[in-house]
């Protein structure tokens, strides 16, 4: 099966849609000679009961959006699997950004789309209700669209980019730069839950008549990694606007016999003294001399073994 667009295509059995709105809904047929209102011709033709095409779209969300996805207990993913017969799948792990992958016959990965667009909508009202903002942001979603096929996307001069903002009425953009280790980027969409419905479809038209060339590296999300403040003899991890300060690691940074911190004294060239506890406080005293790159080192060095530490990343 061939990837196309963050997307994925195959033919599979005709089915004849069961209103104009699954109609609409549908890519059909596709002539690798664009012709004027060819989406409307195709739309006709998928009425008519053409092919239905397969696709995979990759969306890439925060954790706070994919929370809304999921809702308690698995009951709003549910209901979106349930009623758009899409398959929804949620990338794992403890990561800022998680990848959401919703495949199925093109009826049913429009309706699950809508679904999130209206879910992120219900959002934003439900925020605004609490907040004295008056006018109401728009609806924003990302997909992640291999880099070759971003060409195809924008057009010569910007020309299909600025069709499809046009007749839409959605904002799009697409990154300048690749998403982190892969060959994709992001695709920002941001308007009314039904321009972004559009959009979403005049994409999928582009990309599958502009298949990716060559292989695709997919992006993933690497975890978070807790950032560490070290000041004083206290560990302090980053939390929001807040320092979390931790119990003395003092410790961890010594290491078995002074081993760890041998090791960072001879990786960095910095002298590194350690003051005895005073009396009443847990804090002790860590002094750094050298050069500036020596000190700097050593100061890395110090806070990738606590972070190492704090969240259980294991020994560096």
């Amino acid at each position: 099966m061939s990837q196309v667009s963050g997307l994925h295509s195959k033919s599979s059995p005709s089915t004849r849609p069961t209103s104009r709105s699954d109609a609409l809904s549908t890519l059909g047929t596709f002539s690798h000679h664009p012709q004027p209102h060819f989406e409307r011709k195709m739309e006709s033709k998928v009425s008519e009961g053409g092919l239905n095409v397969t696709l995979t779209i990759r969306l890439l969300m925060h954790g706070k959006e994919v929370g809304s996805i999921i809702g308690k207990k698995g009951e709003t993913v549910k209901k979106m699997r349930e009623e758009s017969c899409a398959r929804i799948n949620i990338s794992e792990g403890n990561c800022p950004e998680r990848i959401v992958t919703i495949t199925g016959p093109t009826d049913a990965i429009f309706k699950a789309f809508a679904m999130i667009a209206y879910k992120f909508e219900e959002d934003i009202i439900n925020s605004m209700s609490n907040s004295p903002a008056t006018s109401k942001p728009p609806v924003t979603l990302r997909l992640v669209v291999p880099a070759s096929q971003c060409g195809s996307l924008i057009g010569k001069g910007g020309s299909k980019i600025k069709e499809i903002r046009e007749s839409t009425g959605a904002q799009v953009q697409v990154a300048g730069d690749m998403l982190p280790n892969s060959t994709e980027r992001a695709v920002t969409i941001s308007g009314t839950p039904d321009a972004i419905i559009q959009c979403v479809k005049q994409i999928c038209v582009v990309m599958l008549e502009s298949p990716p060339k060559g292989a695709t590296i997919p992006y993933r999300p690497k975890p978070a990694s807790t950032p560490v403040i070290f000041a004083g003899g206290q560990a302090y991890t980053i939390q929001g606007q807040y320092a979390i300060p931790h119990p003395d690691l003092i410790g961890c940074i010594i290491g078995r016999q002074g081993t760890k911190i041998n090791e960072i004294r001879q990786m960095s060239g910095a002298q590194i003294k350690i003051a005895n506890a005073t009396e009443g406080s847990a804090e002790r005293q860590v002094t750094i001399t050298g050069t500036p790159a020596n000190i700097s080192l050593a100061q890395y060095l110090i806070n990738a073994r606590l972070t190492s530490e704090v969240t259980g990343m294991g020994a560096l």
